[in-house]
């Protein structure tokens, strides 16, 4: 699990940019947060092995690319010994349609979303996620309409 590191306000000035946008040069970077390119690059890359910067990617558009469904499942398990949980979440790591996976505390075991084509298809992955032996129960909440999706945390603005 990772912890809190100790940043300065450079660092902290690197993570707004990239987080706004992930493929910034280092040279348009560095003119960005008021240092030179070369210390930029060991910043990045000291955030990087520190996990800190945990990946860089592009945010796919699900509809335009054919996954017309977005649900959330509730999983509540008949048990929580570790080797139940760890078989469940070692089955929701399989299935690619899985985009989340998450125990939660408080009524269920697991919050889950999933993305699927069709209604045939999310009934395939419902089933999927009720064929593990340990699973209790399993509410569905499909999503209707995304109003706010951020990615990213919020980062305050260092003191100048």
């Amino acid at each position: 699990m990772a912890q809190l590191v100790e940043l300065d306000r450079i660092d902290w000035l690197i993570l707004d940019e990239l987080q706004k946008d992930g493929r910034i040069t280092n040279i348009d970077l560095a003119q960005r947060v008021g240092i030179s390119a070369p210390p930029c690059l060991r910043r990045v890359r000291r955030l990087e092995a520190m996990g800190v910067i945990k990946s860089y990617h592009a945010v796919i558009d699900n509809v335009s690319v054919g996954w017309s469904l977005s649900v959330f499942v509730l999983v509540g398990l008949d048990s929580q010994k570790e080797s139940v949980l760890t078989e469940f979440e070692t089955q929701m790591a399989e299935l690619p349609e899985v985009r989340e996976c998450h125990m939660v505390r408080g009524g269920v075991d697991f919050l889950i979303r999933f993305i699927a084509k069709d209604a045939e298809d999310e009934n395939r992955l419902t089933h999927e996620l009720t064929s593990n032996p340990h699973v209790a129960r399993v509410q569905t909440l499909q999503i209707i309409r995304t109003s706010l999706q951020r990615e990213g945390v919020p980062l305050a603005k260092p003191a100048e």
